[in-house]
């Protein structure tokens, strides 16, 4: 079972000074996305999730269109709820994620104010993605186990989605404790591809992190974070 994990094109955070919600993505984020599709053209995969949010929705539509596949939206792909900034000051947006970052770890798992808890992210995310394989034959052997029983070895499924949730997943995947800031611990730049598989190991199966962070299909001025 393999398991390719794309992270969205640059998107619009901002307009005219203001923070966008949900944004789409730049114009370089279009190519970037652009860019992508042409690398994987020739992926052999058997489905592709995507996140709902646009800037996913966006990156995968070209991707897509080369695969010749339909996308499946999964809700748990979402990234970590940001407090409605509703068109607040950059500025200000910055600000808060500043401050958020300075604050001890044991409160950096409550989020930020208006958010979406760290806690209950993971918990989304990690949720998600068991229900999601399982519903495609893989199980964890038991509670908290890095070990899995796998019937459908040969399944490919990729997951177009975000920095955060894609660094939960596969930190999950990979048997590591979570941290708050996940996302900074496994960075993932604009569009590129990170990839597990799994390997046969004490009578189950434990994933391998086959790449991270690839963007070789960018040029040198098309790598953003």
């Amino acid at each position: 079972m393999r398991l390719t994990f794309i992270r969205h094109g640059e998107p619009a955070w901002t307009v005219d000074g203001r923070s966008v919600d949900d944004p789409v993505l730049t114009e370089r984020g279009r190519r970037q996305a652009a860019l992508l599709a042409e690398h994987l053209a020739d992926l052999a995969c058997d489905e592709v999730l995507v996140s709902p949010l646009v800037r996913a929705q966006e990156t995968a539509a070209p991707l897509l269109a080369a695969l010749g596949h339909e996308a499946e939206e999964a809700a748990w792909l979402e990234e970590i709820k940001a407090p409605a900034w509703g068109g607040a000051p950059e500025e200000q947006v910055t600000r808060t994620f500043a401050e958020g970052r300075a604050r001890p770890v044991e409160e950096q798992w409550d989020g930020i104010a208006g958010g979406e808890s760290f806690r209950d992210f993971h918990v989304r995310v990690t949720g998600g993605l068991t229900e999601a394989l399982h519903e495609r034959g893989a199980r964890p052997v038991g509670p908290g186990s890095p070990l899995w029983e796998i019937d459908a070895p040969g399944l490919h499924l990729v997951l177009v989605a975000h920095a955060g949730t894609n660094a939960v997943a596969i930190g999950h995947l990979l048997g590591i404790d979570p941290v708050p800031w996940e996302w900074e611990r496994f960075v993932m730049r604009h569009s590129s591809v990170s990839e597990l598989a799994p390997y046969e190991t004490a009578g189950s199966c434990a994933f391998s992190l086959l790449r991270l962070n690839d963007v070789e299909h960018l040029p040198d001025d098309m790598r953003t974070r």
